[in-house]
């Protein structure tokens, strides 16, 4: 399609991908083209809130929702994208679906059960695994890992922790002060950083639980928690037609209207994107919602002049450090504490995301 809606018939969209940008895409145009939403998940995940779930697994009931409960008016496919054409998408359950405009939005490569009850339990098991056990390793000390250390800590502050992380400090995606902040912290909460080592969790056993580090630290723990980075879900670009369009990093190269570039009708959002910004929830959102009022000109055959631009953000993070405190790097300062902790810390923005996506912020019904 030229991107000139004819009378009476819709555009054909297809959203690869039903992570933060994609979902919220798929909820805002779904009553203004025909939407297909391809995801191997019948579910939408607020990743951000899933380290309280593991303390908290009542939690997740708000922040694991099925598509069909915001996605009312298009169609779910639950399977994965294998590959693209100039016409069509196709999928791993052996789908055709044609297109006139495509966005991809497949973020990064989470191994996560397909069902939301699969979920839930999960996130049961995960709680009863560190209930259960009196000392806990956990690696990798990005995002993740420290918020999880917190998470744990807050919760479960008899429990012995060990955080081994094998950069030179912790949170290195932000400034050293916010990092060496949020080391204290979490020592002044008994956990255990160990920096510039790494963790063989081949060398546990099932009836001793002994973990080595390339330093030759031996460490004792019943569980461990694998908090490393995750990679993108692009290797399977690499078999398409959009295959010159990842960097070397397996990032879309996308121009100033998140288009890909050198492509009309096709839109990348959220983490699998070039732009140079922190990967966070609250910009795969500003994506989303960009992608959705440019692909809105292009369907009513507007102009391209009239496209909108994405303006790169500024480093901005918010760190969650426990139930009511956080540390927060702003442009210019860096804050720790209650302060930042009631912006996120509290409800982590489940709220907040249920009610962009037009669902009551705390009433779930299962």
């Amino acid at each position: 399609m030229e991107g000139q809606e004819l009378e009476g018939q819709k555009s054909k969209l297809v959203i690869i991908g039903g992570g933060v940008a994609g979902s919220l895409l798929a909820k805002t145009l779904q009553y203004l083209a025909e939407v297909t939403l391809i995801d191997p998940k019948e579910y939408f995940e607020i990743p951000w809130a899933s380290l309280r779930s593991m303390v908290e697994p009542s939690f997740a009931a708000r922040s694991v929702i099925n598509h069909k409960d915001y996605f009312t008016n298009g169609q779910i496919i639950t399977s994965s994208a294998v590959n693209i054409t100039e016409t069509e998408v196709l999928t791993a359950d052996g789908h055709s679906i044609a297109y006139d405009y495509l966005v991809i939005a497949t973020g990064h490569s989470y191994a996560v059960p397909k069902t939301r009850t699969e979920r839930l339990n999960q996130y049961k098991a995960e709680n009863q695994k560190i209930f259960s056990a009196h000392s806990i390793l956990i690696v990798g000390g990005g995002p993740t890992g420290v918020e999880l250390a917190g998470e744990i800590a807050v919760d479960f502050p008899g429990k012995n922790i060990t955080l081994v992380h094998k950069g030179s400090r912790l949170l290195e995606f932000i400034g050293q002060k916010a990092a060496k902040r949020t080391t204290n912290w979490l020592k002044s909460k008994r956990v255990e950083v160990k920096l510039e080592q790494k963790v063989d969790l081949g060398t546990d056993s099932d009836e001793i639980r002994m973990y080595k580090t390339s330093a030759g630290e031996t460490i004792r723990a019943d569980c461990h928690f694998l908090c490393t980075g995750i990679p993108l879900c692009s290797a399977w670009l690499k078999e398409t037609m959009l295959k010159n369009n990842l960097d070397g990093q397996g990032r879309l190269r996308v121009d100033e209207s998140l288009r890909v570039k050198g492509r009309k009708n096709i839109f990348a959002i959220g983490d699998i994107t070039d732009v140079p910004e922190i990967k966070q929830g609250f910009l795969a959102h500003k994506h989303a919602l960009l992608a959705a009022k440019n692909l809105k000109i292009l369907m009513m055959g507007g102009r391209e002049s009239k496209l909108a631009t994405y303006k790169a953000s500024s480093a901005l993070a918010i760190v969650s450090l426990g139930r009511t405190e956080a540390v927060a790097q702003f442009p210019f300062t860096t804050i720790i504490g209650c302060i930042p902790g009631m912006i996120k810390s509290k409800d982590l923005f489940v709220g907040k995301t249920r009610k962009q996506l037009g669902l009551e912020p705390d009433v779930v019904h299962d």
